[in-house]
């Protein structure tokens, strides 16, 4: 395994998961613990950066803190006679960074239920290419991505006791348990990114937080971000080869990705400049921020891509992975198609979006069955590999999971030792 990223929770054993499926629950106790030492130096970091720099500029970011996952039947919602007390009903099945012990709030029961009826809209919703609109001019009403028919089983590392997830396809059958996703989020920001995640002194915060509070990240801002696997409606994935102005991975190859911003939260609250922005100011706007996360991807693909929103699909989250250049710093990864070819997406990239200025490049990559063996020994020997920075690489990771799934699955009937996807460069 590459000693760069990891891949902290994978979400391709059931598909991945649509925006009903995901929430966020929003506490200042999320946020990183602060010092005075720390302060300074973070202060210090920043004030050299921007004097050396002047074109940057500090902005509010997401705090992942932790998650859990909930798998809950549909039998259980629905309160149906004494099954709400059967082991059918399956709480708390995986909790993620942080270990905190508790089990689900039973009384989300309504929440749960809403969700998978919206679940169960896009299912049924007939897709449209050519009437995709975004996000926000449909107020978050989902439809379904050209994505595959997804592998069935649980991701590796899980308990035996878990209840086997089910497919996106079958979450309208009634029976079968239905992930929610929640993410605990704080606050934090680019200043306090490269004074901690980015620092020299990274791994001696770790070692403080784990020492102080028993928490390794509690001194770091760990930032959340987004990054996008684009599939090209003739099956090839989009990279860009990132400028050699931009501050991380100069000259690599990446996929299209920012983060979500809390100030797109925030929009129409009076006199809310970002460096005012709190937590609490965030959490009547839960649903906001979960819409923020799915729909940033998709603006980051526009500006970075030049690709128009109503071309892609709706995003699918395969999984959030983390960039140990950067002392873990967790990204989301979304698989999302793209109804336009590969030619299509390289003339419209050439003509420029609002952030052409990050990228000198854009290269797509076609899909290559082989055998197990080969791909296990792709990160230890591709030329491909190695110009991949790490965000692109725990993308790839999770897409390289979910296409296995997917591939499982048809070969499900065969006896065989599976297969997995690798990536040649056109």
């Amino acid at each position: 395994m590459d000693s760069e990223v990891s891949v902290l929770l994978q979400c391709t054993a059931w598909g991945g998961l649509l925006e009903p499926q995901v929430q966020v629950e929003l506490s200042a106790r999320f946020n990183r613990r602060t010092e005075p030492a720390l302060e300074r130096h973070i202060e210090e970091v920043w004030i050299e950066r921007v004097n050396r720099e002047p074109w940057l500029f500090n902005g509010a970011k997401f705090r992942l803190h932790s998650y859990s996952i909930t798998s809950t039947s549909l039998t259980c919602m629905d309160g149906a006679g004494d099954k709400r007390d059967s082991p059918s009903c399956i709480h708390e099945e995986e909790e993620g960074l942080q270990k905190t012990a508790g089990s689900a709030d039973h009384g989300r029961s309504n929440v749960l239920t809403h969700q998978i009826n919206e679940i169960n809209k896009v299912v049924h919703e007939q897709h449209n290419d050519t009437d995709l609109i975004s996000y926000k001019q449909r107020a978050g009403y989902l439809r379904p991505a050209h994505t595959p028919s997804l592998g069935i089983g649980p991701p590796s590392g899980r308990s035996k006791t878990e209840t086997q997830p089910c497919l996106q396809g079958d979450v309208s059958e009634g029976e079968a348990p239905t992930p929610i996703l929640t993410l605990r989020l704080g606050l934090t920001c680019y200043r306090d990114f490269l004074g901690t995640n980015w620092s020299q002194r990274s791994e001696e915060l770790r070692q403080r937080g784990e020492a102080e509070f028993g928490d390794p990240l509690a001194l770091l801002a760990q930032p959340l971000g987004v990054g996008g696997v684009l599939c090209t409606s003739d099956r090839k994935v989009v990279l860009i080869r990132r400028s050699q102005k931009v501050a991380e991975a100069r000259g690599l190859l990446d996929i299209p990705g920012g983060h979500p911003e809390p100030k797109a939260v925030c929009e129409g609250l009076a006199g809310v400049t970002e460096d005012k922005i709190r937590v609490e100011m965030l959490q009547q706007r839960q649903e906001a921020v979960v819409r923020e996360l799915f729909s940033s991807v998709s603006a980051e693909i526009r500006d970075e891509v030049n690709v128009p929103l109503r071309s892609l699909g709706e995003p699918m989250l395969m999984g959030i992975a983390l960039n140990h250049t950067s002392a873990g710093r967790p990204s989301a990864e979304f698989y999302i198609s793209c109804s336009l070819t590969s030619a299509e997406v390289q003339e419209l990239y050439w003509k420029g979006g609002v952030e052409a200025h990050e990228s000198t490049d854009i290269v797509f990559l076609r899909e290559k069955f082989c055998d197990l063996q080969e791909v296990l020994q792709l990160d230890q020997h591709s030329p491909l590999w190695s110009e991949l920075c790490p965000s692109a690489k725990g993308a790839v990771l999770l897409y390289q999971l979910m296409l296995s799934n997917q591939q499982d699955r048809s070969n499900q009937s065969q006896i065989s030792l599976g297969v997995e996807s690798v990536w040649t460069l056109l």
